[in-house]
């Protein structure tokens, strides 16, 4: 019996450790062999782990596989990437293949990453808009556009922590915040503030684009998890989708209100 139960303390600890990876950005790949890592430092060789973009299934048998001792599905929304979390677990996997850790501890410690602060929003809200202006010179833009890609950058990033993702759905969000971009790279060209439209425009709307979804979709087929990395490819292209959208749209109004092209 106390065998059972340190069994199920392990497969909980391998499954929260997948969780915290899978929700945080980390690749299919990496959330399976993470688990079976710390399932077969516990000696549970029978454990069985199925990992969707969104989901973990993860059974565990007896020696003669008759019958399942364990089995929990876990629901995971997609979430934002927490490159730092994906690297902490990453430590403890290994640290726990070095025996350093309980199944209890491993639990106690994932709890830790788990509440590990995210970075100020003030600090990811002027990150924002530093990065806009780095890649709005990158294409070609002058300082003057660089300075208008850091407030539109900065006012784009508000907006999406404060006010698209909490009330919007993804599609509107995204369509709202690559408008907002676009309006408000039109409103500086044309008071000549800024110089290269375009510069601008690439500079605000690169903030929004999923490089990290789409990287990982690419690696997910690559290592032939075609489910999770076509959910993926799927989604990524669906946000491209929605920022062509919005940035077309309030080029369409833009041309309507003058009547002509910029």
């Amino acid at each position: 019996m106390e065998r059972s139960g340190q069994d199920r303390e392990a497969l909980l600890a391998a499954l929260e450790a997948g969780k915290l990876l899978l929700e945080n950005g980390a690749e299919i790949f990496r959330v399976e062999e993470t688990i079976y890592r710390i399932c077969r430092h516990f000696g549970l060789t029978s454990a069985s782990a199925f990992v969707l973009s969104n989901g973990i299934f993860l059974t565990s048998g007896n020696e003669d596989e008759k019958e399942s001792q364990f089995a929990k599905v876990l629901l995971i929304p997609v979430n934002r990437a927490n490159l730092g979390r994906v690297a902490e677990v990453n430590q403890l996997s290994r640290q726990i293949e070095n025996g350093d850790y309980t199944a209890e501890q491993v639990r106690q410690e994932l709890r830790r990453i788990q509440q590990m602060p995210e970075f100020p929003e003030k600090l990811q809200i002027v990150s924002a808009g530093i990065s806009g202006a780095c890649f709005s010179y990158l294409f070609g833009g002058g300082w003057l556009d660089g300075l208008c890609t850091v407030g539109i950058g900065i006012l784009l990033y508000w907006y999406l922590l404060k006010i698209g993702k909490p009330h919007f759905s993804k599609i509107v969000c995204n369509i709202l915040g690559s408008s907002l971009v676009t309006l408000l790279s039109i409103i500086c060209y044309r008071l000549f503030t800024g110089t290269h439209l375009e510069s601008m425009l690439v500079g605000g709307i690169i903030i929004m684009v999923p490089g990290v979804p789409f990287t990982n979709a690419i690696r997910d087929m690559a290592d032939g998890d075609y489910i999770s990395g076509s959910v993926r490819m799927l989604d990524a292209v669906l946000v491209f989708f929605c920022i062509a959208m919005g940035a077309g749209f309030m080029m369409a109004v833009y041309n309507g209100i003058i009547g002509g092209i910029l």
